[in-house]
């Protein structure tokens, strides 16, 4: 008798063995000795819980873990089964992490080279009833990818090890942020699927609005065991609709219209509810074979790419509303990703949204990230752009790349195109420009680099698969560009006038006021590094004495001559500081002066910009890098730069056509009126010139608003500056560079008092006092204050919340000047 699926976890008695490879002495004795496994799990996170490799976060560790990535492992386990009425039982495995052959009772079942995709197999004649053993054999990642760059071509890349040729997450094997794991693992579920009759092999929903209501259409794809005449129905918001699958047919199409459906918007813009749309296939008698549930949400969602006088805009409309992008580029959270779980996915997206984020853009080097991910981004509103996993390098279009390519997107298509909050699709991460810009061609001589997966597969495969979600070629990308065949045709794909733009020179080359020189329509990636909290900092470097150029940190600094750019862009805004925690506060302040500063130029341009999106939010271990929030979940303050400049609403001073103008942005869905009030100040407090006007802002629109040269034009540049807003949202202006200025030594008095989670803080200048921030790690490693780089003038007061366990915190543990920061002290002696 047909009867549901049913799934049997493989989830315990698993070991772990070095099975060939450069094993050192005392981690693993010898290609027989086993370790327990965790599954799902990986190779690092099983000998950490035997103890028998240290953490590879701290120090050097990580060279000294190197031989895991050159090593043969094997995963095994055995289990008890008893055969059933079922027609079919396969092994499913959710994923493997990357290179395996799979044996079942000495039978060799399958074997797979893609960490980016699930697999299944049909067990049926290889299962025995009592006990079954299963061994999963991993090569080693670093050994597969060198045979497989030679088997397909030398192609380019930025680091040494060919993460091109192998289907596994890229910056696994390191990155200017990351550290190189080579990891291995049953990183996802494995399971027994026991089925009659037929199954759900695929199942596609898309919610459309229309009217009050709203329509799903449910594609089905079928594998079938019987070729019985089978019914797909589809429930949601109290309404149903059937389909009868013809005997021998794999596929099915179910549409149903609801009378009411309320939209979901992006946060900020409004509610996010949700619908549970249920699949379920049956027999004719109605037995039910196999059921699936996804949960929708009502949007539509477009990019306006219509070209304007000024070139061609990137601008993302949903449910016919522009949305100004605040985005972040994600890497995975830890480079270990099998510990990435729900809850620290949802405190990651906490902090973005208290942030003022309404976008996540999953970068092409990382992961198609877990279920949780985009569940939670659906349920909070929180939009996601992913990349397609293809990253700053050329790839081969031969076999056997090209077939899983295609597979890992046909099931991540299918598997994300329901999502609400998935609102584009992108070939790639920086390739179309690399092809362009960075000496491919030439070194290329005629081999193929991706660009059939670009402009040719993926857009079909969306096309077919989720046609409801937009696609773009690559980030950055030019509309109107293409391919023919043998060359990029149309605008270069880093063209600031047209599409997206990542802008690097300034953290490179140039210094972070050049920012201002440039007019995107869209900046998809950009960035300033910093290193990590202090306490994130100690916890995983142990020098002694610590330094910027110490050995430890040296390790936890990837990108190419990093504490050079990070020395070359502090010297011209401050002097730079002798003792390392001195020089720690200066580099993490510079590093969110030069994203805030850029942020708040672009946000100025609306909407001829319609969306700038950080590199980076997160890390994936404790490193110097350019995420706002650390490898140990703490934020920088980088964080409260974004938070600050992201705004709803905004007060912003810019140059403009030789003068200043005070620029309003209104990101809200209410009306912004007032007076904007400008005023030219000297240091000490006093007024030399005022200006006023009234404003009136209309929902998302952005005002500017000319400054009399009066206000405009300082005195004495040295110790002057502007101050312009409206109520309390203000902006400033200094005429010079803090190192060039007269500024003094901050004078701040202290006042504490017990808050329901913590500590409420009055700090209340005397003197002019830049960026006041409290470093309140280094009191509790667990503690957050609410705000940071704070500018206050004399006999300015603000209150801030900061959020501990435990008792109260005295003034004069936060008054400590290694607590109590501000830019005066990097100018002052």
């Amino acid at each position: 008798m047909a009867s549901a699926v049913s799934v049997r976890p493989i989830d315990s008695g698993w070991t772990l063995r070095a099975s060939a490879g450069p094993v050192p002495e005392g981690s693993i004795a010898d290609a027989t000795t086993t370790v327990p496994a965790k599954v799902p799990g990986c190779v690092h996170t099983d000998l950490l819980a035997a103890g028998l490799i240290p953490d590879p976060f701290l120090d050097d560790n990580e060279s000294a873990l190197a031989w895991i990535g050159l090593v043969d492992w094997t995963y095994a386990t055995s289990f008890a089964w008893a055969p059933d009425a079922s027609d079919r039982i396969d092994l499913v495995f959710g994923g493997l992490d990357t290179v395996t052959t799979i044996l079942l009772n000495g039978v060799e079942i399958g074997a797979t080279a893609n960490q980016h995709r699930s697999y299944r197999f049909d067990v049926s004649e290889v299962l025995v009833e009592g006990e079954n053993e299963l061994v999963v054999r991993f090569r080693s990642p670093v050994k597969y990818a060198n045979e497989q760059s030679v088997a397909l071509g030398v192609r380019q890349r930025p680091y040494p090890l060919p993460y091109d040729a192998i289907r596994k997450s890229a910056c696994s094997f390191g990155w200017d942020w990351g550290i190189a794991t080579y990891t291995s693992g049953i990183v996802k579920p494995v399971g027994l699927e026991s089925w009659s009759v037929a199954r759900l092999a695929q199942t596609r929903v898309a919610a459309a609005p229309l009217g009050d209501g709203g329509t799903i259409t449910v594609e089905a794809e079928l594998d079938r065991a019987q070729e019985d005449a089978v019914t797909v129905t589809v429930r949601s918001g109290g309404f149903a609709a059937s389909v009868d699958v013809s005997a021998g047919e794999t596929r099915a199409t179910v549409a149903l219209s609801l009378a009411h459906a309320e939209r979901w918007w992006p946060v900020g813009y409004g509610a996010q509810p949700l619908y549970d749309v249920e699949v379920e296939l049956a027999t004719g008698d109605g037995t039910v074979l196999d059921h699936a549930v996804r949960r929708v949400g009502f949007r539509d969602v477009r990019w306006d790419m219509t070209p304007d006088e000024a070139g061609t805009p990137f601008t993302l409309v949903v449910n016919d509303q522009p949305v100004f992008v605040k985005g972040a580029n994600w890497i995975p959270d830890d480079a270990l990703s099998v510990r990435v779980t729900r809850d620290r996915l949802r405190r990651r997206f906490e902090q973005a949204l208290d942030a003022n984020l309404n976008l996540i853009r999953v970068w092409g080097g990382g992961l198609y990230e877990s279920e949780d991910f985009y569940e939670l981004a659906d349920e909070l509103g929180l939009l996601v752009w992913q990349d397609f996993l293809f990253a700053c390098a050329a790839y081969a279009e031969e076999e056997p790349l090209r077939s899983e390519v295609e597979a890992e997107a046909r099931e991540n298509i299918a598997r994300l195109g329901h999502h609400a909050s998935l609102v584009l699709l992108t070939g790639n991460n920086e390739n179309l420009w690399g092809y362009e810009d960075w000496g491919w061609k030439l070194r290329l001589d005629g081999k193929t680099w991706g660009a059939h997966y670009y402009y040719e597969l993926f857009p079909a495969l969306v096309a077919e698969l989720a046609p409801h979600v937009p696609y773009a070629p690559g980030s950055p990308f030019s509309p109107g560009a293409g391919w023919d065949g043998s060359a990029q045709t149309g605008p270069h794909p880093n063209d600031e006038q047209h599409g997206s733009m990542h802008l690097w020179e300034q953290w490179n080359r140039r210094d972070w006021h050049t920012y201002r020189e440039h007019r995107p329509r869209f900046v998809a990636e950009f960035g300033w590094q910093g290193p990590p909290a202090w306490s994130t900092l100690v916890r995983s470097v142990s020098d002694a004495p610590l330094t910027p150029e110490s050995p430890g940190m040296i390790v936890h600094q990837k990108a190419l001559e990093g504490n050079t750019k990070l020395s070359n862009g502090l010297i011209p805004h401050f002097r730079m500081p002798e003792a390392m925690e001195d020089w720690h506060w200066a580099m993490q302040l510079n590093q969110a002066l030069a994203v805030r500063t850029a942020l708040e130029h672009f946000r100025s341009w609306a909407p001829h910009t319609q969306g700038a999106i950080v590199w980076q939010l997160n890390d994936c271990w404790p490193v110097t890098s350019w995420a706002a929030i650390d490898g140990d979940e703490r934020p920088k303050p980088l964080y409260y730069g974004l938070k600050n400049a992201f705004a709803p609403r905004l007060a912003t001073i810019q140059p403009r056509e030789g003068g200043l103008s005070a620029v309003l942005v209104n990101d809200t869905a209410e009306r912004w009126e007032g007076e904007l009030v400008a005023r030219r100040l000297g240091f000490a407090g006093e007024e030399r010139a005022q200006f006023a006007t009234t404003v009136s802002l209309a929902p998302r629109e952005t005002v500017t608003v000319a400054l009399p040269a009066a206000v405009a034009v300082a005195a004495d540049q040295a110790s002057e500056l502007v101050v312009a807003g409206v109520d309390d949202v203000r902006g400033f202006w200094f005429f010079a560079e803090p190192r060039d200025s007269t500024l003094g030594a901050a004078e701040v008095e202290i006042r504490t008092e017990p808050a329901a989670d913590g500590t409420r803080v009055t700090l209340t200048a005397a003197t002019l006092v830049r960026e006041l921030t409290l470093l309140v790690d280094k009191v509790d490693p667990d503690a957050v204050a609410s705000d940071a780089l704070v500018t206050l003038l004399p006999g300015e007061s603000t209150t801030l919340v900061v959020r501990h366990r435990g008792a109260g915190l005295a003034a004069s543990v936060l008054s400590d000047p290694r607590v109590l920061r501000t830019a005066n002290e990097l100018v002052v002696s």
